[in-house]
């Protein structure tokens, strides 16, 4: 996908119904007050023993920064929201909203905008380490907490 795709599908989140309940599907997480989809990926790594990786980084790099500067361009200069100590607390035992829960435990940081009444999140996941990287792009009604 192009950055204008990645806009494109950013912009329709703003606009889609939050469900009541918590939606998991194909790589995509849903629920009350927020959306969080991949827009980008790599290859995996598990069949070249991860010599694809270095390469692989470059490229979701690449697009990662090209997201946020136009994600930037468009509502300003992002937070850089550290996410480390939010996922300490969570695993100390303190009840972290959605989607800030899984998002703690899927990247150490978020870009993040306010754009109207809605929170813009872009970030890079992996799950394990021969998964591919995510490009993921959110949005939420859920302040950071």
């Amino acid at each position: 996908m192009t950055t204008a795709e990645h806009l494109d599908t950013i912009d329709g989140l703003r606009t889609r119904e939050f469900p009541a309940e918590p939606v998991w599907s194909g790589g995509q997480s849903s629920g009350p007050g927020h959306h969080l989809v991949p827009v980008g990926r790599t290859a995996d790594f598990w069949e070249d023993g991860g010599s694809g990786r270095p390469e692989a980084a470059d490229q979701i790099s690449a697009e990662y920064g090209a997201l946020t500067q136009a994600l930037t361009d468009r509502w300003g200069q992002a937070q850089v929201f550290s996410l480390v100590s939010l996922r300490d607390r969570g695993f100390d035992g303190e009840e972290i909203p959605e989607p800030w829960d899984e998002l703690s435990n899927s990247t150490d940081h978020v870009h993040l905008w306010r754009a109207g009444d809605r929170w813009l999140v872009a970030y890079v996941a992996q799950w394990d380490e021969g998964d591919p990287y995510l490009l993921m792009a959110g949005v939420t009604v859920i302040d950071p907490p």
